[in-house]
């Protein structure tokens, strides 16, 4: 059997390894070099799959982005309606950003916010979906009287996209000393109990 890997299994491999080195040594000093000595490849050998670091970080971004669009849609699934469906949503995010520590740094990276306006559009795109969940999911908690319908759904949304964004920098800023999701989920009650009032 050969060991030769198809141009497919190599893209997702050149690609754990981004994510993997991005958490470790930072986005914006990640180079293409890095990535070819951690996988035991030639740079040219990366360059043959992603003709320029821009390509390969919007294939990180594409890739990120079905990861979490898989969390939320199995969230969702397995939710007992709303009210489960909205924390669900939370904690899938929460776990997607544990399980792929490199997201917070990837985001407030130079390569995110001036380098490369591609990768700055998908997570642009994915934040936008994600939200949209929330507001559906809140329209239906306003609807059966869960929570009241005096404050407008997408504020509720920011609101709590801000709450796992906060989090998420200050687990990243304290060297990630707890529990991520659960610290994350326990500050969503404390939030959707202040909602409720």
């Amino acid at each position: 059997m050969s060991s030769r890997q198809s141009a497919e299994e190599r893209k997702t491999q050149i690609v754990a390894a981004v994510l993997k080195l991005a958490d470790e040594i930072g986005p914006d000093r990640l180079s293409t070099t890095d990535v070819a000595r951690a996988i035991g490849l030639s740079q040219p050998a990366i360059f043959r799959h992603f003709p320029t670091k821009n390509e390969l970080w919007l294939e990180v971004a594409e890739y990120i982005a079905e990861q979490l669009k898989t969390a939320w849609s199995a969230a969702e699934l397995f939710a007992n309606g709303p009210n489960d469906r909205l924390k669900a949503l939370i904690e899938a995010q929460l776990s997607e950003i544990a399980h792929t520590p490199a997201l917070p740094s990837i985001l407030f990276s130079r390569e995110l916010q001036v380098e490369n306006p591609g990768l700055r559009n998908v997570f642009r795109e994915i934040l936008s979906a994600y939200q949209s969940r929330l507001v559906s999911t809140i329209r239906d908690q306003q609807a059966s009287g869960y929570l009241q319908g005096d404050e407008s759904p997408e504020d509720i949304a920011i609101l709590l996209t801000s709450l796992v964004q906060g989090i998420a920098i200050r687990w990243t800023l304290g060297a990630r000393g707890f529990s991520l999701v659960n610290e994350g989920l326990r500050l969503f009650d404390v939030q959707m109990a202040l909602l409720r009032r």
